[in-house]
């Protein structure tokens, strides 16, 4: 009897150990980024277009791709530059000769971020932005229209889960007004990737 109670307090004692040190390295594992620290991020998104404006009327939706750098100040906040490239597909498609049949915005831009939770392995944030859309439409018979570059503003919001050292998977949503040629055409986009963070 005694040794059986012994042996059962040892497996106790294993046990707790072995959680304490599972937790210690859990704790050890995830390095959430302080200010001043640098994050780059890609992630691939799918967006799509209001049926309005010049864009949005003539295409409708399609995937694209973007590179984020994100630095993080005080107050849990951050800044960043945003540079994408968006493609759309045409809501009417045609053989005709000269039909359209996709069109691609590239977006340069500036990021403001308000974080949420920066304790957590769970980052939140809202984002607005500001920058440059420059737009190209492509025909079928290997032609590129250019109707004249543009001016966009977003707002968002978006969450940065970090699950080893400083890399965490980074998740968005945003909406975008792009105002081009005196119209304005409205984008959704959602957006998952990943994001690192350089250590200093």
């Amino acid at each position: 009897m005694f040794l059986r109670v012994a042996g059962l307090l040892v497996a106790m004692a294993l046990v707790t150990s072995a959680c304490g040190v599972g937790e210690a390295f859990a704790k050890r594992r995830v390095v959430p980024p302080r200010s001043g620290q640098v994050g780059l991020g890609m992630q691939g998104q799918f967006g799509t277009l209001l049926d309005s404006g010049l864009i949005g009327s003539e295409f409708g939706q399609g995937p694209g791709l973007t590179v984020r750098v994100r630095y993080r100040m005080r107050y849990e906040r951050a800044i960043g530059l945003s540079f994408e490239s968006q493609s759309f597909d045409a809501r009417n498609p045609s053989d005709s000769t000269g039909a359209l049949t996709k069109a691609t915005a590239v977006l340069s831009g500036l990021e403001l971020y308000q974080l949420f939770g920066t304790r957590s392995n769970a980052h939140k944030m809202i984002s607005v932005g500001i920058g440059l859309a420059q737009i190209s439409q492509d025909t079928n018979d290997g032609g590129t229209i250019f109707p004249g570059d543009g001016l966009y503003v977003s707002a968002g919001a978006g969450v940065e889960q970090f699950f080893w050292n400083s890399w965490a998977f980074d998740l968005s949503t945003r909406y975008m007004t792009i105002f081009q040629e005196g119209g304005t055409n409205h984008d959704f986009q959602i957006s998952l990737g990943l994001i690192f963070y350089a250590s200093y």
